[in-house]
């Protein structure tokens, strides 16, 4: 089984700002370009995320990810909204327990997103390709993508990536394509 993340971040690092805010990512409108996104999510068949990306997107006009199943783990929620899409389940489990049990369940490729989450992901080691795309915005606090080994059971260490392509749009944005050496 694959781990993947595909995410926008601030040129400083951030992937939102410190209220959960993401409106400046609307900075990275181009018409008619999605980044490669669609078909990044098209490859994917669940989606893990954390318990505040969770909340972000429900807040949104529309459920985004179709029928695709979702993942939310957190150990804080200890039950999901009454309007959450039948497709979305509850987890509390750590990055390796998850990962095995979606692997037995047949999953093939996993889209993680969230920021603590990838961080957790990171961390064990199960991350095995990113897709980064920064923005031309410094945003100077918020949410990082990557941190220092803050959370719980987090182990801090080297981990080496092989660049794998890049791409710079019109509009300044800046994407790079990584994959775990």
């Amino acid at each position: 089984m694959q781990c993947s993340v595909f995410i926008a971040t601030s040129v400083d690092g951030f992937i939102a700002k410190a209220d959960g805010e993401i409106d400046w990512l609307s900075l990275a409108h181009l018409e008619g370009e999605d980044y490669g996104y669609q078909v990044f999510a098209d490859s994917t068949d669940v989606l893990v995320m954390g318990r505040n990306s969770f909340e972000k997107v429900m807040s949104f006009p529309q459920w985004p990810y179709g029928d695709k199943p979702v993942v939310v783990v957190s150990r804080g929620l200890r039950e999901l909204p009454a309007d959450a899409p039948p497709s979305v389940e509850l987890s509390r489990e750590q990055p390796q327990a998850l990962a095995a049990g979606l692997q037995q369940r047949g999953f093939q490729r996993v889209y993680l997103d969230g920021g603590q989450l990838i961080q957790s992901f990171l961390a064990a080691g199960l991350i095995d390709d990113m897709v980064l795309t920064t923005l031309p915005i410094t945003l100077g606090s918020g949410i990082p993508l990557f941190a220092a080994a803050t959370l719980p059971d987090q182990v801090s260490h080297e981990q080496r990536w092989q660049l794998l392509s890049h791409q710079i749009y019109s509009n300044g944005v800046l994407q790079r394509c990584y994959k775990k050496a």
